[in-house]
């Protein structure tokens, strides 16, 4: 569809605001592709994470640009990174780890002396944006899990391929030092020389136990995923409206060890749902049946 000269800015002049009709198409559009619900009051924060794009562009408007988006699922990508919030950080809400590191970690490491589980806790990041979390988890089953023969596995996905490239690469800067706990920082992470001073990298033994993959929340099935000790999936859900968390929520439990736990962001709980999961701690549940088997993922290129 071209866009009407009227809807076209002369130049110089400020872009034209989304209207409600075309607005209603980005919700449209952005919910079918991801399961992301735009609410109404989300019409500034569009305008605001496109417009850079459309100037980069040089559209004319923002009904234009929706249009050459659908029609282009490289420029539909975009579309959808620049629209989701990928702010995370290192130990980001210090309870979940304080929880992960000295309940459950000496609980498995008790049950695999004994012989009642195996030496092996694999969880999966959903929602890792740039890494920051799943590395942060690998340094916590690394730190905790040292004894030999332990097989330790954090899976990291995303919607977003460019934060999934970023969070491969996993370089970032030197002022994130502070947010790792001193003893794992040198541990796990190396300081940048050179040309990249000012900066710190994931260690090796990071990237052996990490890997990456993109994967929809919103899709009907995750194929090749398998089951996960603990799931962080944190704030995640406040972009879904309440059908489709129920969705995920029910996706994810599929994918949760009959004795796993599913962690949520600060911002979000269960309330409203209906699923076999007990409280933990506030946003921690802890599954009290099992759930179905699920087969293994594969890594993307």
């Amino acid at each position: 569809m071209s866009t009407r000269a009227s809807e076209r800015p002369a130049a110089g002049a400020a872009r034209p605001a989304v209207s409600d009709a075309v607005f209603a198409r980005y919700q449209a559009l952005v919910h079918g592709e991801s399961g992301i619900w735009l609410a109404p009051g989300k019409k500034a924060l569009l305008e605001g994470r496109l417009a850079s794009r459309l100037r980069e562009l040089g559209v004319g408007s923002y009904a234009e640009y929706l249009d050459r988006a659908r029609a282009d699922p490289d420029e539909l990508a975009r579309l959808l990174d620049r629209i989701t919030t990928h702010e995370t950080r290192f130990f980001r809400e210090p309870r979940h780890f304080e929880l992960l590191e000295r309940q459950l970690l000496p609980r498995w490491r008790e049950a695999a002396r004994a012989g009642s589980r195996p030496p092996r806790v694999r969880v999966w990041s959903a929602g890792c944006s740039s890494g920051e979390e799943p590395y942060s988890l690998a340094m916590s089953l690394l730190a905790g899990l040292r004894e030999p023969g332990w097989s330790l596995e954090v899976v990291a996905t995303d919607l977003s391929t460019p934060v999934l490239e970023r969070a491969r690469a996993g370089v970032y800067r030197i002022e994130q030092a502070a947010e790792i706990p001193r003893p794992l920082l040198q541990a796990y992470m190396l300081q940048g020389t050179g040309s990249q001073e000012g900066r710190m990298k994931a260690g090796p033994e990071l990237r052996r136990v990490v890997r990456f993959a993109r994967l929809n929340l919103a899709a009907e099935a995750w194929p090749g995923l398998g089951t996960f000790d603990l799931v962080f999936c944190r704030n995640v859900l406040i972009y879904f409206d309440p059908p489709g968390k129920e969705r995920v929520v029910s996706r994810l439990l599929r994918h949760l060890a009959p004795e796993g736990y599913l962690f949520l962001g600060h911002a979000e709980s269960l309330s409203g749902t209906s699923h076999p999961l007990r409280s933990v701690i506030p946003t921690v549940y802890a599954r009290e049946v099992a759930g179905p088997p699920a087969p293994g993922l594969r890594s993307a290129s």
